[in-house]
């Protein structure tokens, strides 16, 4: 992680704001940018292209979660919300929805940064667990693209599963392509003669 972290704060309560911004400041943080929260907060989290917001909420909503956890895009960046008080409902509402860090009792300066630290490495891991993820599943689309290819060689061909797929192995190496692009192939234009 960064020394420093380009930081957005989400806070419609000026005051509220400069307090959060002097505990960043203490901690360390400078380049601290705050936005109301209540203008089109979508484009001004884009805009500000921040390593990872911050929302200060006194008593959080289940709407404004929704709002808030939309505009702030949890799956691109951390996202670490501060609240003065909490329901069950609604910090399991925060985290389902990607919150890398969800602080009851607001901020303090003397612990600003562990949490900032912990927002992040949450992240970190989370996408790479959604990354790994992804990529399993990708294998298994492919593993049961490959296995319908060989059917319908074996069907074709009367040849056993082995020799279904060295055949298609085969084709792949011989047209310098992947073995799921030439399954892919196969089954495309088996279903285009049926």
């Amino acid at each position: 992680m960064p020394a420093s972290l380009r930081i957005l704060l989400v806070e419609s309560d000026p005051e509220r704001a400069e307090r959060v911004r002097e505990a960043l400041a203490e901690a360390g943080e400078r380049d601290v940018a705050v936005i109301s929260g209540r203008r089109v907060l979508a484009r001004d989290v884009a805009e500000a292209r921040a390593d990872i917001v911050l929302i200060d909420i006194a008593h959080p909503s289940r709407d404004v979660l929704e709002e808030l956890t939309q505009a702030t895009s949890p799956m691109e960046r951390p996202v670490a919300m501060f609240v003065d008080q909490s329901d069950p409902a609604i910090t399991r509402a925060a985290i389902e929805a990607g919150v890398s860090a969800y602080v009851v009792d607001g901020l303090r300066a003397d612990r600003i940064r562990p949490i900032l630290d912990a927002a992040v490495a949450r992240f970190h891991l989370f996408q790479r667990v959604r990354s790994e993820l992804a990529a399993t599943k990708a294998a298994l689309e492919e593993r049961k693209l490959i296995d319908r290819a060989k059917g319908l060689v074996m069907k074709a061909r009367g040849v056993t599963e082995e020799q279904a797929y060295a055949l298609i192995r085969k084709t792949a190496m011989d047209q310098g392509k992947r073995v799921a692009d030439v399954a892919q192939a196969l089954v495309t234009a088996a279903d285009l003669l049926r």
